[in-house]
This record gives C-alpha cells, sequence and structure tokens, in this order.
C-alpha cells in the first residue's frame, strides 16, 4: 500500500506508513544510543572497582551492564534492518527482522548469565577477600540511581512506539538498579561485619541475569508464533466498522502481523440482503478507509454474510436457533446464519471457547438444532476465538 491509497481514499488525516515507521526508527534509535552511553560509562566504572576492590559482585555487575549495551546496539541493527524497504522478495517488508534480533539480544542475555553462574560458583570455591572503599560505594549508588532514570526513560519510550525490545530494556535496566543496590548492601554488610556475600550475591545476578533472559525468548516466541492482539485494538476496528450504515455485525477479525505497527486484517460483515453488488463494492471500499485511518489497519479481505431482513420467518427462525445456540457457556458468539427454504438448508457460524473441546460442543449444537428443525439439513462451522470482538 503506498501513499496514493491516503490520499485518494480519504485518509489524508493519518501520517503514512513509510513517514510513521521512520519517526519510529529515529526514536528506537535515539534512545537505544542514551541506553549505550550510559550503559558504557557505568560499565567502565564497575569494573574498575571491581578489580580495585577483588569484588566479583560488581565485575558481574559490570558485566551486565556491557551485555545491555551490546543488546542496545543489535536493536539498532535490527531497527535499521526492518526499517528495509518492500522489495520482491519481501513484498510486505522488513518489519519481522525485530522479533530475530530480540532473540538474539536474549542469547546474549542467557550466555551472560550463565557465564556470572560459573564465575560465581568459582569464588565460592575459592574465595577471595573484598576490599571497598567508600568512592566505590558512592559510585555503586550513583550507578543505582542511573539506572533506576534511565529504565524508566527506556521502557517509557518503547511504550509509546510499541517496541518489545526497547520495553525490555528499560524493564532489564530498572531490575539491574535493584541488583546494583543489592551489591552495595552486601557491600556495606562486609565493611560492618567483616563477613563476605559477594559470591552469593553473583549467584543472585546471575539467576535474574537468566530469568530475564528467559522471559525475552519467550516473550519474542510468542510474538512469531502470532498471539492475540490487543483487545482495544480489535474492539475499536470493529467500533469503526459498526459506524457503516450498511454493516449490521462485524465478526472474524483476523489480524496479521508483520512487524511492531505493521498489521494487516481481514474480517466479515453481516449485511442486508437487498444489496446490490455496487452497493456492496463501496461500501467495501468505504471500510478499508475509514479503518486505516482510524487505526492503522490495513483490511485485505472483506468477506460477506447475507442477513434476511425481509421474511419474518426467516427472522423468527434465526432468532431461536440464536438463543438455543447461545445457552451455551461455550459458545462466545454466532453470526453469519442462512437459511435455504427451498432446498431446506441452513448454516451458520458459532465462535467456541477454547476451554472446551471443539467436536463436542458442534455436535451438541448440531444435535439440538436438527431436534428443533428435523426437516433442514443442518450445517455448523466452528469459529476460532481469535480477538476479542
Amino acid at each position: 500500500m503506498d501513499d496514493s491509497y491516503n490520499r485518494d481514499n480519504g485518509a489524508e488525516a493519518r501520517v503514512s506508513p513509510q513517514e510513521q515507521a521512520a519517526s519510529r526508527s529515529k526514536i528506537i534509535i535515539r534512545t537505544s544510543i542514551i541506553g549505550i552511553l550510559a550503559n558504557l560509562g557505568l560499565a567502565a566504572f564497575k569494573m574498575v572497582i571491581g578489580l580495585a576492590s577483588h569484588s566479583i559482585a560488581v565485575i558481574l555487575d559490570a558485566v551486565n551492564n556491557m551485555t545491555d549495551m551490546l543488546s542496545s546496539l543489535i536493536t539498532i541493527i535490527g531497527t535499521r534492518l526492518a526499517g528495509k524497504a518492500p522489495d520482491k522478495k519481501h513484498p510486505l517488508g522488513h518489519g519481522r527482522t525485530e522479533y530475530i534480533t530480540a532473540l538474539l539480544v536474549a542469547g546474549i542475555v542467557l550466555y551472560a548469565g550463565l557465564t556470572s553462574l560459573v564465575e560465581s560458583v568459582k569464588k565460592i570455591i575459592t574465595p577471595e577477600e573484598a576490599e571497598y572503599s567508600v568512592i566505590s560505594l558512592i559510585i555503586i549508588a550513583a550507578a543505582v540511581i542511573v539506572k533506576l532514570v534511565l529504565g524508566h526513560y527506556v521502557k517509557a519510550r518503547g511504550i509509546e512506539v510499541n517496541s518489545g525490545s526497547l520495553i525490555a530494556s528499560g524493564s532489564d535496566a530498572t531490575f539491574d538498579a535493584l541488583i546494583s543496590a543489592s551489591v552495595l548492601a552486601s557491600a556495606v554488610f562486609f565493611l560492618a561485619t567483616g563477613i563476605s556475600l559477594e559470591a552469593y550475591v553473583g549467584l543472585m545476578i546471575s539467576a535474574f541475569i537468566i530469568k530475564s533472559g528467559i522471559e525475552m525468548v519467550l516473550d519474542t516466541v510468542s510474538d512469531i508464533l502470532g498471539k492475540r492482539e490487543d483487545s482495544d485494538l480489535a474492539r475499536r476496528i470493529r467500533e469503526v466498522m459498526m459506524e457503516d450504515p450498511e454493516v449490521l455485525g462485524a465478526f472474524d477479525l483476523v489480524l496479521y502481523n508483520y512487524g511492531p505497527e505493521m498489521l494487516y486484517g481481514s474480517a466479515h460483515v453481516e449485511v442486508r440482503d437487498t444489496l446490490n453488488a455496487a452497493e456492496i463494492d463501496e461500501m467495501d471500499r468505504r471500510l478499508v478507509k475509514n479503518v486505516f485511518k482510524e487505526t492503522g489497519v490495513y483490511l485485505t479481505g472483506i468477506s460477506i454474510y447475507s442477513q434476511n431482513t425481509t421474511d419474518p420467518e426467516t427472522m423468527a427462525i434465526s432468532k431461536a436457533v440464536l438463543e438455543k445456540v447461545m445457552s451455551h457457556d461455550y459458545a462466545l458468539q454466532m453470526h453469519g446464519f442462512y437459511l435455504d427454504k427451498t432446498l431446506k438448508e441452513m448454516r451458520f457460524d458459532v465462535v467456541l471457547s477454547f476451554d472446551y473441546d471443539r467436536g463436542s460442543c458442534i455436535s451438541e449444537i448440531h444435535r439440538e438444532i436438527s431436534g428443533m428443525f428435523p426437516d433442514y439439513r443442518i450445517t455448523v462451522v466452528p469459529d476460532l476465538d481469535i480477538t476479542d470482538l
């Protein structure tokens, strides 16, 4: 879809996808650069302090800052690659590159956590006495404050541009601040009691790093597999469609994610059975334009259900079937009702909850409706509960 679509269909109020993507990329890259510089400074200070004081916990904390820095660098590279223009081989763009780079970041975090775990165990087996100075403690305290501020800033920017990598980095930075605070506490405890907890704090840091890496992997894999889209977005798309005077119902919305902020979709709409092809075509174009203008989602396909609005008997049967189907907890929605009194055929779609066995549900509905209307051949189409409509 190019910019001409926006101009020709009246969506000029919305920024073009290209301009939107460019602005988003600038924010991600600028935020990542700030993260790199901040983590570079923190890592350098902590490494010097850790080596001078023989503190494994401080050294591992510095290593954690370096992995954060590398993560930000990979985020920049991924954003650059994801922003490449569509080509013949990848006609829908390269937005999913961000998910691949997120997996790389998760791998780096896991590696850092495992390495830290090994080093901590070594220090427990062969302990080395730590030496702290007042200056080193002040620097660690300052690092806690810097990480808290950085974490809040990065996460806020990530939420603003819907960047999973930035949100994860911001959360990780906030978590790092707590880890640094634990290192500071163990140092103060050592100075007060002479008891070193360095290696054990290192174990704790390792566990937190590994946990963070695993969570990043799971979140990214969920994005790649295709997770349930935001309920508010799905409901807003339905609201826009239902505002059209010709739409009696909107169902079966499916959204296809080709990277953050890059969504395509398809849906079914129910219309009066008296509409002609020209009216349906005009409505279709209107819906695509309005949904894109209001939500940024481009509907690539709209299927049509015909609703009988002229035959009282058909309308009464439809109402009776709806009441019977929706009397079951597993039936979330019924739509697409069609009745052919000449051929004695009846069909409709039912959205089923994932909490029940689909085969058993459909069999029960089919048996009940067949009992109500034994002269008709019944077809019940099971639909997936894909989005919250």
